[in-house]
């Protein structure tokens, strides 16, 4: 934590003082503790970041350091940045988050990249996105493909409230969301394509302490991490069309599993890709 009364608030800090003050505070618990410290200081006293670096010498006021201190104390005590900023980048869009979503990971652009390879332009198909969140996937794939008709399933009516916010702010027209639990909301219909990005983290992980901020049963699927990914498995069998695929997101170390759980559900043709970071993290399979 801050150490009490840091920085001292009768005291007119320097932005250069600031930044260092913050740099060493959150070095501990960031993989980037100087860009956290440029982006809170320039959120705190609303200036653009670039700001900072030409004027290192000038004096904040009382108030901007009373803003910076309680951001900062939040990202001390693992406050994601996206949460504290209230917005995250995905796929080039600008996307509102909240703690009832889960904040996008670069890693799932690699399932957009390949649903999207799936989809030639000006193709008109059904695409499913099932545990949406935010809606990073379902909104990446409908805005690089207009044609389509995406529909995005969540059980948790908060996460929904600001999906629908970032197609409204996005201007994205063609995606509908659901309120339900996976295939539960459009169990009579039929698509072409799914995604999910689903729970795949063991409820007994050490890692869950880091990501305590984000709602727990969006990271947690049972003891393996792979009970969403079974039921999904089982039950999307039902809802694609016949040569439809199912791209799935998981854990680095899970792909012979799903790939077990896949084939014991009758999928075919599966076959895993990695992220770029060389692990395996997506595994797609047809119907």
């Amino acid at each position: 934590m801050v150490r009490e009364g840091w920085p001292p608030l009768n005291d007119f800090l320097s932005i250069g003082t600031a930044l260092s003050g913050a740099t060493e505070a959150l070095s501990k618990v960031s993989d980037s503790p100087r860009l956290d410290a440029e982006l809170l200081l320039a959120r705190a006293i609303d200036i653009p970041r670039s700001y900072l670096f030409a004027h290192a010498e000038e004096e904040l006021d009382r108030a901007g350091v009373e803003r910076f201190q309680n951001t900062l104390k939040l990202r001390i005590d693992g406050l994601p940045m996206a949460y504290i900023a209230g917005e995250k980048e995905f796929w080039s869009m600008t996307l509102m988050v909240s703690p009832a979503t889960l904040v996008p990971r670069p890693e799932t652009e690699i399932l957009v990249n390949l649903v999207l390879q799936e989809i030639p332009r000006a193709t008109k198909c059904r695409v499913l996105d099932l545990g949406t969140g935010c809606g990073a996937i379902a909104l990446a794939i409908a805005k690089e493909r207009p044609e389509c008709d995406v529909v995005a399933t969540d059980v948790s009516e908060d996460a929904l409230a600001i999906a629908r916010q970032n197609a409204r702010q996005l201007s994205i027209p063609n995606i509908e969301f659901l309120l339900g639990d996976w295939i539960e909301p459009v169990k009579s219909d039929s698509f072409d394509l799914i995604a999910t990005n689903p729970p795949y983290v063991p409820d007994n992980d050490p890692d869950l302490e880091k990501l305590r901020h984000e709602p727990r049963n969006a990271l947690v699927s049972g003891n393996d991490g792979l009970d969403a990914i079974r039921l999904i498995a089982a039950d999307a069998a039902s809802i694609i069309k016949a040569g439809g695929k199912l791209f799935m997101e998981h854990g680095d170390t899970q792909q012979d599993a799903v790939e077990a759980i896949l084939g014991k559900a009758r999928w075919s043709g599966i076959a895993v890709h990695k992220d770029m970071a060389g692990f395996p993290r997506v595994t797609v399979a047809s119907r």
